[in-house]
């Protein structure tokens, strides 16, 4: 996430933090499961930012899913 803050002489500063960013797989994708790890990765700071699906050919319900999380590291960039 870039942060600009404007100085009296009208330069920017660059206040950059890097994103850390986690993958988690779901093996047996139902609600339960897709809810449990919402849940526990979110009571740890990680920040929601996406759930992708792999499906199968031969079903409509998916194969496995990966839960994406994203929070602000410690060190500037």
């Amino acid at each position: 996430m870039l942060r600009w803050r404007t100085t009296t002489s009208h330069s920017y500063i660059k206040d950059a933090q890097m994103l850390i960013y986690k993958v988690v797989e779901i093996g047996t994708v139902t609600e339960e499961a897709i809810e449990e790890t919402l849940n526990s990765w979110s009571s740890k700071g990680w920040h929601f930012d996406g759930l992708q699906f792999a499906m199968r050919e031969s079903s409509k319900r998916p194969a496995m899913a990966f839960a994406l999380f994203t929070q602000e590291s410690e060190e500037k960039a």
